[in-house]
Order: structure tokens, then C-alpha cells, then sequence
């Protein structure tokens, strides 16, 4: 066997090519070949070197990491189960046998390693030489990664539009020896492609529309919107569409008739305030579906009064919103809520309003305005998140009339709400059995919230959730914790709030946009030329693609990755360069259809 030390400092010098702060982490283990201490050094019968890791057992009793037959004829086999996938995640590193194997794939494109204790990797860098694989550049080592780290980097590297699926590749003999540091890795995988899946899900339903939308929007914009004169506030009211808003209207009414509130409704609670004869200063809507006309058109022969925006009201508006929703206000207020072409736009031609929305649903976007505004409470109307008694929306929204005027006699009017409640899968949930149950372990008291209490409990039994559900009002508890507001529930189901706002935290400022430099049209022109001097796909994956890439030319290409995801949904074959080529053509042809 070749000396170890000259082995090791051969690796380090390839390693220390792509990733200089880890090398010199693992130079300054210096490692003592001559007396191993996490490893033992064996031969495979076909002559190659394999790692035993000691563990617990001591080395009289080390466990191989790899076969003692052939190492490389089993790395070979473990590769050959993979299939479509081409983002690799390999937890532990041993001989590196299977991660060589997975290199020589032309479908991988890229890989990351797991290793848990520095001076273990070190001894393995003195057992062959790995130069080609350390300099390659398409796999990074994590070695010790601190807490959140996978949760963050792999979201940044995995981009599921243009990658193929994602597979995870423990070496057995090696987690079972760290299986706590190991599982506590594997949560933070799943729990980051938990967030991508959800994003994912998203672009590929809605990536075309929303690009369409934000084109046609942006011409709008060009006009001039109404960002000017926005108040700042110290108190909102945030009118979101749950049932409980029902039996919270005439507290809303009371508050807004002593002037102490900004009101700022959902789209979706906007018809159940205008037919209480409660008109809000602002609506925020985030929704690129069509369905969003509905709340503020009612639909045709359903009998519903009259309930359009009053033209006075300033309309917030995600850039991605359907494009006829700005005509109904003399004041729409466009925003980036977070869709990478509305970023690129805002960066590169003119700022709009950043209002956060990743929380996926309307009234987090509308506490999110509320405190790009200044208020310092919030109170929170009908944000439900879970369907109370089997209920899903408050009176006066669009879905009574919607459904209304599609009832006849073989599906009457309960069928089409058991049908929508029924939908998705449901988990039935009994309500704490007192107050002080339901908020143990919680910070609630706050006098307002106190006050709140009895309204709770007057109108709270069993409820519905669903996943989605969870996962919104999971999310608006964690914005509640960060903010320097503070979230007051006038009621509905059980809701988590801080009480104590963190001190310190300056809210997002509201801005009033300088006149741009050149036209909204002069602008998309120069973005489709950027579109279509983007270079071809070289390799046969394209999700290495983005690597090869100048900064600019990335951010054009990230414009175009939720359309990219909705056309690969449309047409699966769509793979490599074929979906990228197939991304440039589309959103091409849609700027020239908007530009005339």
C-alpha cells in the first residue's frame, strides 16, 4: 500500500482547488497514519483498499465500509439502481468506491457528501488517491455541517425544473455507527425538499400563467400605480375569509366605528364586508388564478348584490395577479411578493413594494403589508386555517353565489360544499377544554387577547384541518414570532401568537417608486434579448447548467424557472436542453404577444 501521508497531502492539494477552508480544516488534524485511531486500513481481495471504522468496538474489532471482495464492482451495483436521478446526496464517505461510481454517470450532475468528525475524514484522505474526484466539480463534501445547513444549501443547489429527481445513499456500515448525527442530516434533507416540493407544486400548476400575468402587469405598471400617499399606520385590522369572521363582523364593526383601525381586507373576505356595509382601505390579493374575479364580480344570474371594489380603495396587487383585477380600482398598487421575474423586474427597471407572501396564502401577504405600513398591532379577523364545524368560508364570499347558481336537483347545494370540504384529506380536531388548556405553553397575555378569549370560546367546537391548512397557519406563527408587531386573534380556532413582540425590529418601509428611466415595452424588449442570447445546453443534464452561466445570464435564467417547471409537468419528456430551449421559445413568444 502507497504511503498514506503523501496520499493524504495529494488530496488535500486537489481539495484545496475547489474548497480551500475545508482543506485547511483537515490539514490541521494532522493525522497520524502510523496510529489510526478512528480507521484500520484493509485490503480487498482484489488488491484495493478499504476503510474499517472502529467505532465503539476498538480496531480488533473494525467494521468494513465496503466489501472485501470488490469495493468498486459494489460501488458499480449500488449505481446501477438509479434511474432518472441526478442529484446525489451520499451519507458518509468511507473509500469513496460508490460516489466514483456515481461520478462516472453522465446523468449526475451534482453530489454532495456527508461526513461527520474531521479527523475521520482526514484519516480517509490518506487512503487512495482521490484528485479526480475531490477536483471534480460537480461534488462538494459537508464535513460536520452545523444545524440548518442541508436545510439551506440544498434549496440553492437543487433546482427541480431543470434537475432530474434527488436521491439520498447512505453508507450503511458507516450511519450505524453516527446514527443520531446521521438521522438529525437525513430530517434536514427531508425537511428542505418538504419546502422545494411545495414550491415546486406551485410553478408547475401556475408557472405560465404567472409569467403571463407579471408580462402584462408590467406594461400596467408602466402607466403609474397607486404606491403614492400610503398612510403609515399604528394599528390594522386584517379581515381574512374563515367561517368565524361571521360572528366576528360586529366586533369588527364596533372597532371600526370608534375610527381605531386601518382595515385591510383578503380579496376573498372583501364581498362579506361590503354586504356588512364595512368598507376597507385597502384589499390584498396574491392569487394568479382566474377564480380571483370572483370576489370582486359576482358571478352572472346568481342573485347576488351588487359587490365591486369601490374604485377609491387601493388594490395591492402581486405582480403575478390576473391583469384584469388592476382595472377594478383607480388605485392598484403592484408588488414583488417573491416570484423571481417580479424580483428581476423590480431590481432592474423599477422598485416595486416587496411584501412578503412565502407563507403561500393572502392573509399572511396582508400582515406582511400591515407591517411594511408600521402598524404595531394587528388584529386578526376570521383567520380560521382549518374548517370550524365543517364550514369552510364565511357568509357573503364567492363561493354561496358560485355554488348557487350550479345546484339542481341531483346535486343540490350541500353536495357541492361536502364535495369542497371533502376534497383534500381531512383530520377532525375537539377544541382545548378551557382557555387556560388551550394556551398552556403559550404566551397570551395581552389585554386585547385576553378580551378575545370569550369570543373564542362562544364560538369554537371540532374543526377540520388539512396539511395545507396546518402549513399556512404554521407559517404565519413563525412570521409572528420574527416581527416587531404584535398578532392579536379576535378568535376562530386555536392560533399560537407571541405576545411579547421582539424588540428592536424594523418593519419594511412601504416606498413610492421614482419614474422609471425608460417604457415598460422598452424594458421587456431588452428582457427577451437576454432571454434569447442565453447559450445552449452543452451536457446531457441541464442541472449543472446554471454553473456555466455569468452572473446576469443566471439571473435571467432564474426568471425563467417556474416556467420552465409548469412546461416540464405539461411534457414530462422534456429533459436537458430540450426543456431549456423549450423555456427560451415560450417565454419569447409570450413578449412578443404582449408587446405586439
Amino acid at each position: 500500500m502507497a504511503d498514506p501521508q503523501s496520499i493524504f497531502q495529494g488530496n488535500i492539494r486537489s481539495l484545496g482547488l475547489r474548497d480551500r477552508e475545508l482543506a485547511e480544516r483537515l490539514t490541521g488534524m494532522r493525522p497520524d497514519f502510523s496510529a489510526l485511531v478512528h480507521y484500520r486500513f484493509l485490503e480487498a481481495r482484489n488488491g484495493d483498499p478499504i476503510p474499517a471504522i472502529t467505532g465503539d468496538r476498538g480496531a480488533s474489532q473494525a467494521r468494513p465500509l465496503h466489501s472485501l471482495m470488490d469495493p468498486r464492482r459494489e460501488g458499480e451495483r449500488l449505481v446501477s439502481t438509479l434511474h432518472d436521478e441526478d442529484f446525489l446526496i451520499f451519507l458518509g464517505m468511507g473509500g469513496a468506491y460508490h460516489i466514483e461510481a456515481a461520478l462516472k454517470r453522465p446523468e449526475t450532475a451534482q453530489v454532495i457528501v456527508v461526513e461527520s468528525g474531521l479527523r475521520g475524514l482526514a484519516e480517509l484522505l490518506g487512503l487512495r488517491d482521490l484528485g479526480a474526484l475531490l477536483g471534480d466539480p460537480r461534488m462538494q463534501i459537508l464535513a460536520d455541517p452545523p444545524p440548518g445547513a442541508l436545510e439551506d444549501l440544498i434549496p440553492r443547489r437543487y433546482l427541480p425544473a431543470l434537475s432530474g429527481a434527488i436521491r439520498v445513499l447512505p453508507l450503511r456500515p458507516r450511519v450505524e455507527v453516527a446514527a443520531g448525527i446521521f438521522e438529525a442530516a437525513a430530517a434536514e434533507i427531508r425537511a428542505a425538499l418538504d419546502h422545494i416540493s411545495s414550491d415546486y407544486s406551485v410553478q408547475a400548476h401556475f408557472g405560465s400563467r404567472m409569467f403571463r400575468n407579471i408580462l402584462r402587469n408590467t406594461l400596467k405598471a408602466g402607466e403609474g400605480t397607486g404606491e403614492k400617499a400610503l398612510p403609515r399606520i399604528s394599528r390594522a385590522a386584517i379581515c381574512a375569509a374563515g367561517p368565524s369572521l361571521d360572528q366576528e363582523l360586529p366586533r369588527l364593526a364596533k372597532s371600526r366605528g370608534r375610527g381605531e383601525t386601518f382595515l385591510i381586507a383578503t380579496d376573498t373576505s372583501l364581498p362579506a364586508l361590503l354586504s356588512a356595509a364595512l368598507e376597507p382601505e385597502a384589499v390584498v390579493s396574491i392569487d394568479c388564478q382566474h377564480i380571483s374575479y370572483r370576489h370582486f364580480i359576482p358571478p352572472p344570474r346568481s342573485g347576488a348584490p351588487e359587490r365591486t371594489l369601490p374604485l377609491r380603495i387601493p388594490l395591492f396587487l402581486d405582480l403575478a395577479s390576473p391583469p384584469l383585477l388592476s382595472f377594478l380600482t383607480e388605485r392598484p398598487v403592484f408588488f414583488s411578493g417573491g416570484h423571481p421575474l417580479a424580483d428581476y423586474i423590480s431590481s432592474r427597471w423599477r422598485p416595486f413594494p416587496a411584501i412578503d407572501s412565502s407563507g403561500g396564502n393572502v392573509t399572511y401577504a396582508a400582515v406582511s403589508l400591515a407591517e411594511s405600513l408600521g402598524a404595531g398591532e394587528i388584529e386578526l379577523y376570521g383567520a380560521d386555517f382549518s374548517y370550524p364545524q365543517g364550514r369552510t368560508y364565511a357568509r357573503g364570499t364567492y363561493i354561496f353565489p358560485y355554488f348557487e347558481i350550479r345546484q339542481h336537483r341531483l346535486c343540490p347545494l350541500e353536495a357541492l360544499f361536502s364535495n369542497f370540504l371533502y376534497r383534500s384529506p381531512l383530520e377532525k380536531k375537539a377544541p382545548p377544554q378551557t382557555t387556560e388548556a388551550r394556551h398552556s405553553n403559550e404566551t397570551w397575555r395581552s389585554t386585547e387577547t385576553r378580551r378575545s378569549n370569550e369570543a373564542q370560546n362562544s364560538i369554537e367546537a371540532w374543526y377540520y384541518e388539512t396539511e395545507t391548512l396546518v402549513r399556512y397557519r404554521e407559517a404565519l406563527e413563525a412570521k409572528g414570532e420574527r416581527m416587531g408587531a404584535l398578532l392579536l386573534p379576535a378568535g376562530g380556532t386555536p392560533f399560537r401568537v407571541n405576545s411579547r413582540p421582539r424588540a428592536g425590529i424594523r418593519p419594511p418601509r412601504m416606498i413610492s417608486p421614482p419614474v422609471p428611466a425608460r417604457s415598460a415595452g422598452d424594458f421587456l424588449a431588452g428582457y427577451r434579448e437576454k432571454i434569447r442570447s442565453l447559450p445552449p445546453v452543452k451536457s446531457r443534464s441541464a442541472a449543472d447548467y446554471p454553473a456555466g452561466l455569468g452572473d446576469e445570464e443566471r439571473q435571467i435564467l432564474a426568471t425563467l424557472l417556474p416556467l420552465a417547471a409548469a412546461l416540464r409537468r405539461n411534457e414530462p419528456r422534456l429533459t436537458g436542453a430540450a426543456i431549456v430551449e423549450e423555456t427560451k421559445n415560450y417565454s419569447i413568444a409570450a413578449i412578443n404577444r404582449v408587446l405586439g
